[in-house]
């Protein structure tokens, strides 16, 4: 059975004080010994320090949600996977939707970042997924071959054991809608199918394969409950304790089934 993971994506939010009060409440809530299911929460980048020396020691662990793509130099404001590394960071999100669509990043250049975050020993966390005027087109499916596709591009099958994928339906995206069990289980189904033939069928067994979503207390178990849902990237309910933490809890539920 592929291990839940339960992922945390702040985005621009907390400060230093509140990022810090929710740490504690989360590293108190997952034991360090052998815990149910892997948590990771990704903080804004001038948190991360912070974020990180709270976790430590508890079952929690933390990550980036971006990185650059060059060794260390004259990037103004970007991040090497170099730096990430250096503070204990274990993880990175690449691919989000409002990197793509905000901020215009293309499967090339996710692409790059993938390639140089696996190359530093990061696990990486591929987001992938559809707009609303894609999946009401029929188009979900070209839309994830075409970002799988784009953002695996020379990546060796040796390097899944450090790749996570996420699927996450740009149109379910703080928007309060969520993919109906159904859809994500349709969706998710696809990615592993995928995975297969593009891989290998050991390679699609392996790799988990996260819902993002607007994922809440109320919906997690029933989401995480479906065959190829392997846990959660959460957005808005990661930022408070009390939502986040039935969350974690619905995963560790099902992990003992």
């Amino acid at each position: 059975m592929r291990r839940f993971l339960v992922a945390g994506n702040w985005k621009m939010n907390t400060t230093k004080e509140s990022g810090a009060q929710l740490a504690q409440a989360l590293a108190s809530e997952v034991p360090s010994e052998n815990p149910a299911v892997e948590v990771l929460v990704c903080p804004p980048f001038p948190y991360l320090t912070t974020i990180g020396d709270i976790v430590t020691g508890s079952g929690v662990g933390y990550g980036a949600q971006n990185c650059y793509h060059e060794a260390p130099g004259a990037f103004t404001g970007e991040t090497a996977t170099e730096m990430l590394t250096d503070i204990g960071c274990r993880s990175v999100i690449l691919g989000h939707s409002e990197r793509r669509h905000v901020l215009k990043e293309t499967d090339a250049d996710i692409n790059l970042k993938v390639k140089k975050a696996l190359e530093a020993g990061l696990q990486v966390i591929l987001c992938v997924g559809e707009l609303q005027s894609e999946r009401e087109s029929d188009q979900t499916e070209a839309v994830l071959n075409t970002q799988m596709t784009g953002g695996l591009a020379g990546v060796d099958g040796a390097a899944f054991g450090q790749i996570v994928i996420a699927y996450e339906p740009v149109w379910a995206i703080g928007t309060g809608l969520t993919a109906s069990p159904e859809q994500a289980e349709a969706a998710h189904l696809y990615l592993r199918n995928w995975l297969k033939d593009q891989y290998s069928a050991e390679i699609a067994d392996a790799t988990r394969i996260l819902y993002g979503g607007s994922v809440k207390p109320d919906n997690a178990k029933e989401l995480l409950s479906q065959e190829n849902v392997d846990g959660a990237l959460v957005g808005g309910a990661s930022l408070k304790a009390e939502l986040f933490i039935p969350i974690i809890q619905a995963a560790v539920e099902l992990s003992a089934e």
